[in-house]
């Protein structure tokens, strides 16, 4: 009974939303990491990734599991709308690394259309203090937009990967709308 009980309050911990510690008009954090497109290596500059206009920055706990499978097809399927908006979409991941190259290429995942990078001990997760509070070695489901100044846009922290996209997207939207 008290595993049980346990199991339910370890449960209810991962059910809850994060929260995007960042806020619009925070300056992001700079980085450089090395990571995958398509199965292949790269290295993700966040400096010049902005040089060419919006990045959607979402973190995502582990690939190859179930949640965030779902997230990096619907990225995937919404890439062209981004790219029409000069947005470029970076995943960023500190679980589960050695399965990285596999998951950015795969169809049903990434399927070779946005890069995703690799965060060992999730420093860049917690510079961007976007990780799981029941393992902070973990990054949890947290999604920025930034400006090409480097501002912050907009922030969206949910476990649930359902809305990201459509959250993400309509931001990059709003702010190519006002230029």
């Amino acid at each position: 009974m008290k595993r049980l009980a346990l199991a339910v309050a370890a449960a209810s911990l991962l059910a809850l939303p994060a929260s995007a510690a960042l806020k619009p008009g925070d300056k992001a954090p700079i980085f450089t990491a090395a990571g995958f497109l398509a199965g292949n290596p790269v290295t993700l500059s966040l400096q010049d990734s902005l040089k060419k206009g919006p990045v959607v920055l979402y973190f995502f706990p582990a690939a190859h599991t179930s949640g965030c499978n779902l997230e990096a097809h619907l990225f995937s399927e919404a890439i062209d709308q981004f790219k029409a908006q000069k947005a470029t979409v970076i995943g960023v991941t500190a679980g589960k690394l050695n399965e990285l190259a596999d998951f950015s290429k795969e169809t049903e995942h990434c399927g070779g259309k946005f890069a995703v990078a690799a965060d060992p001990g999730a420093k860049i997760a917690k510079t961007y203090q976007s990780v799981m509070t029941v393992k902070p070695d973990w990054s949890d489901r947290t999604s920025y937009v930034i400006a090409p100044n480097g501002t912050i846009l907009h922030a969206y922290s949910k476990m649930d990967p359902s809305e990201h996209v459509a959250q993400t997207l309509n931001a990059v939207k709003a702010f190519n709308a006002k230029k």
